[in-house]
């Protein structure tokens, strides 16, 4: 039986199911790691795991600590404040520890010129209703 639209070949669920994993432990080594970013690999996770696990998609979604980052992202696109700051000071020090460690300049620029470009994006999503 060929996967009708919006269903996907076991192939394609496996595939997404491992990317979703390898996310969520990439998203679980940025809690921790500063300089790691963790928002990204959680709704990468989520995404893949909608396509592809229920149940690790509703795990995620019931976490306490993924779950509401990740029910904001669905209702609106919607970023909180504290996650927004809690972003911007990881990458201020890692930009800080970039700057200072680095053996060429111009790797420290890119380094930090990508973290500018994400703190903007982060910065331009609304933030979640009251």
């Amino acid at each position: 039986m060929k996967p009708g639209p919006g269903r996907s070949s076991p192939l394609v669920r496996g595939l997404l199911y491992a990317f979703a994993v390898l996310c969520l432990i990439l998203g679980l080594i940025g809690v921790v790691l500063p300089g790691m970013p963790t928002t990204v690999f959680i709704l990468m996770a989520a995404w893949a795991a909608a396509r592809s696990s229920p149940r690790l998609h509703g795990w995620l979604l019931d976490h306490r600590l993924f779950g509401p980052l990740l029910r904001n992202w669905q209702n609106g696109r919607c970023v909180s404040r504290r996650a927004k700051w809690s972003a911007t000071a990881t990458m201020a020090i890692c930009a800080v520890i970039v700057s200072l460690t680095a053996h060429k300049p111009w790797l420290a620029a890119l380094a930090v010129g990508c973290m500018a470009t994400v703190l903007a994006w982060l910065w331009s999503r609304p933030l979640p209703p009251s």
